[in-house]
């Protein structure tokens, strides 16, 4: 990778001081994870102080944190490949998936340092309370991030329902009431039509959870709001980290509320449990047959349904 950045940081290790050389030296290794991590998470990595990273920083000739993290992203974005905000189009299959891999560790680690503790206590306590809890969603990732939203939310017993049609979150929203919530799921947080039926969901004393970024159109609008940022994706408009990212942040939610529900949950989920255990047919039913074989009884059975119908 070609980076004035990256070139300076090159020149500047041979004579930087140790705790500042481990600094540099991990910024050379692995440029996005430090995009991707908190400052404090680098420090923690070179066992080092964010002190030492803010003068590393300057001693580069950049003010302050986030100046030094505007000048890497934006000379990595020019230099990336159009593939993966990380895959070269030179690299072979194993440096893809090391990258890939790294890629989505990264993005899932970083959830940690930017999830408010108190957003998702408020959001779990808001889900328990709630006489319905109802997801919206607009875009392919975020409707497949509320309707397994709300399958979650369903299995621990709760009244949930999943609505990915603009009417029909409209239809929800007006008649949701004061003790229900709505939970929003939105990376881009920006879609006039999902600002509006949350709009109308607080007009009704609804509480509103909104899983987007910080400082979007739908956060501004929430009561409630689990902020995370994930780095712009060069292929997709919302990427598979992005994707990563809300479905780590949902087991979040989903565990405390079914730690709030305690026995009821655990008993729930056992049933759900034992049940798909017990019925329909799939492998288990049928552990020394081969998939053939398994076709060929299914077919019989078939055989026999129409010979009793008849």
């Amino acid at each position: 990778m070609t980076s004035k950045v990256l070139a300076k940081i090159a020149e500047a290790i041979a004579s930087a001081p140790t705790s500042r050389r481990n600094v540099l030296a991990l910024i050379l290794q692995d440029p996005q994870r430090v995009l991707d991590e908190s400052f404090e998470q680098l420090a923690q990595r070179a066992g080092s102080s964010l002190p030492t990273v803010m003068r590393t920083c300057r001693d580069l000739g950049y003010p302050g944190l986030r100046e030094f993290k505007l000048a890497l992203a934006q000379e990595m974005a020019v230099s990336g490949s159009p593939l993966h905000r990380r895959v070269q189009l030179h690299d072979g299959a194993q440096e893809v998936i090391s990258k890939v891999i790294k890629g989505a560790a990264t993005a899932v680690s970083g959830v940690q340092a930017q999830l408010s503790v108190a957003a998702v206590e408020a959001a779990a306590d808001a889900i328990v309370r709630a006489s319905r809890v109802d997801c919206y969603s607009v875009g392919v990732t975020s409707s497949f991030m509320a309707s397994d939203m709300q399958a979650r939310l369903f299995r621990l017993g709760l009244v949930s329902n999943a609505y990915l049609d603009i009417h029909l979150q409209l239809v929800s929203a007006a008649t949701i009431g004061k003790q229900g919530v709505v939970f929003a799921i939105s990376h881009v947080g920006g879609m006039p039509s999902l600002i509006e039926a949350v709009d109308v969901a607080r007009s009704q004393g609804a509480t509103v959870i909104a899983l987007t970024q910080q400082g979007t159109e739908l956060a501004r609008h929430a009561d409630i709001v689990l902020g995370i940022h994930v780095p712009e994706d060069p292929v997709m408009h919302v990427g598979t980290e992005a994707y990563l990212v809300h479905l780590t942040v949902i087991e979040i939610v989903t565990v405390l509320v079914a730690q709030r529900l305690g026995d009821l949950a655990v008993k729930r989920l056992g049933g759900v449990r034992d049940v798909l255990s017990t019925r329909g047919v799939d492998m288990r039913h049928y552990p020394k047959l081969d998939w053939g074989t398994a076709a060929a009884v299914n077919e019989s059975k078939l055989t026999l349904n129409e010979s009793d119908a008849k």
